[in-house]
């Protein structure tokens, strides 16, 4: 839990590449800090978003289902290349 906490600490924000059970349980540890209002929201990015496809339709289904909130939906971000990143977080 403090390595997470730590983590997150003196995030400005997160880009997720492609990636495994590490890369999920990581960007699960961030989502639910933002959601639950442990840490002061911030951008999460998932860069490729044909890679991360299949895990935005389930989430989707989530908030379908009403075990998530619609609006949990718009703390995850999917973009394609690294200058879409920058200019998401430029914007901000």
């Amino acid at each position: 839990f403090v390595r997470k906490v730590l983590f997150v600490r003196y995030a400005q924000g997160f880009v997720f590449l492609p990636g495994g059970f590490g890369t999920l349980d990581e960007l699960s540890e961030v989502l639910v800090l933002i959601q639950t209002e442990k840490v002061h929201p911030f951008p999460v990015f998932a860069l490729d978003r044909a890679y991360w496809e299949g895990l935005l339709r389930w989430m989707a289904f989530l908030a379908e289902e009403g075990a998530i909130a619609p609006e949990d939906l718009s703390l995850l971000t999917p973009l394609d290349t690294p200058e879409e990143v920058v200019a998401a977080l430029k914007g901000l």
